[in-house]
């Protein structure tokens, strides 16, 4: 049977949920959180099931109910969000490139390949190296810190400056670094990357102000090994109304590298296995209603779902309010 966790908040305290495959979900009585219970279980040497059982579960809880009261929290947290690192990979899907070499053709002629063509093309003959070995490296960035991290039900906000506001459905990684460095994986969540895809298109090197954007993670956290093809729905929402949709496909299936891969070239920096760090790892999309022409609105609705996942990741679509920086010396 695989479990999932739940976060959420009540008037006074924290409360982590174990999910079963029917949805029945009860209180873990030996840790509030995810981060207490991730290290009792390396404290331990078990896993977060094992953990989560290692006395009786308590009492039932309505994940439903908790969701529309909106009482439920991202699946991860950090008590200091400086020590919680959003990070990414992209043109990692079978049809992936599409999308992207669309934006990108213009700035080249002929029929040279587009860098992102060729970084793509890179990983379908080099992303699935045997087990032991290492493949090919792919397009990587960050995203910010915990700070970034957006909850279920709660606004995906962009800021004043942004020219567009863009879901981008994906899985991603959870990982907590042990005290020895070694870099151990809770599990998978759904997710929004969120990007901001007018001003990637503007020149691809502005990839990474494009991604500098916050992103929303699904109620639950997946344990266990993410199946191989992972199938469901992007949607985009305008009041009650569907405006946009498309499946979402992911899991190595669909995939051009292999999610071992991906790990091992985010986590062979030395900077990423600093003991007590939280890292989201997000593995990239092949679904964007930006690369079909639709253009988002705000108060629009991201809803992105997929078995085995219990419950959808569903945000809606905000922008702040300018406000001036100004640099003083001192």
């Amino acid at each position: 049977m695989v479990f999932r966790f739940v976060q959420l908040k009540e008037p006074n305290r924290r409360t982590l949920a174990a999910v079963n495959d029917a949805g029945l979900a009860r209180r873990v009585e030996v840790a509030d959180t995810l981060y207490d219970l991730a290290q009792m279980a390396l404290g331990v040497g078990a896993t977060l099931v094992e953990a989560a059982q290692s006395s009786p579960l308590g009492e039932e809880i309505d994940i439903p109910s908790a969701l529309a009261d909106g009482r439920v929290l991202a699946p991860i947290d950090h008590v200091d969000p400086a020590h919680l690192i959003l990070t990414g990979t992209g043109l990692t899907h079978l049809g992936s490139a599409e999308g992207r070499d669309k934006m990108h053709k213009a700035a080249q002629a002929g029929e040279q390949l587009t860098d992102s063509m060729r970084m793509f093309l890179m990983g379908v003959e080099g992303g699935k190296p045997a087990p032991g070995a290492v493949g090919a490296q792919p397009e990587w960035f960050y995203k910010g810190d915990g700070s970034h991290v957006v909850g279920p039900g709660s606004p995906l906000t962009s800021p004043a400056f942004a020219q567009d506001g863009g879901e981008e459905p994906e899985i991603a990684g959870v990982y907590l670094i042990g005290s020895d460095g070694s870099p151990h994986r809770l599990g998978f969540c759904l997710a929004n990357e969120f990007s901001d895809h007018i001003v990637e298109r503007g020149n691809y090197l502005w990839l990474a102000h494009s991604k500098l954007r916050q992103a929303a993670l699904g109620p639950e956290l997946l344990t266990g090994e993410l199946p191989a093809d992972v199938r469901g729905a992007s949607r985009i929402l305008r009041g009650n109304e569907i405006v946009w949709e498309k499946p979402f496909l992911s899991g190595e299936v669909n995939m051009s590298h292999t999610i071992a891969n991906l790990e091992h070239h985010h986590f062979k920096y030395d900077l990423f296995r600093r003991p007590g760090d939280i890292h989201i790892h997000f593995f990239g999309a092949a679904t964007l209603s930006f690369s079909e022409g639709f253009q988002t609105k705000l108060d629009d609705i991201f809803e992105i779902s997929a078995a085995p996942f219990l419950y959808p990741a569903r945000n809606s679509l905000a922008q702040a309010q300018p406000r001036q920086v100004t640099v003083r010396s001192l």
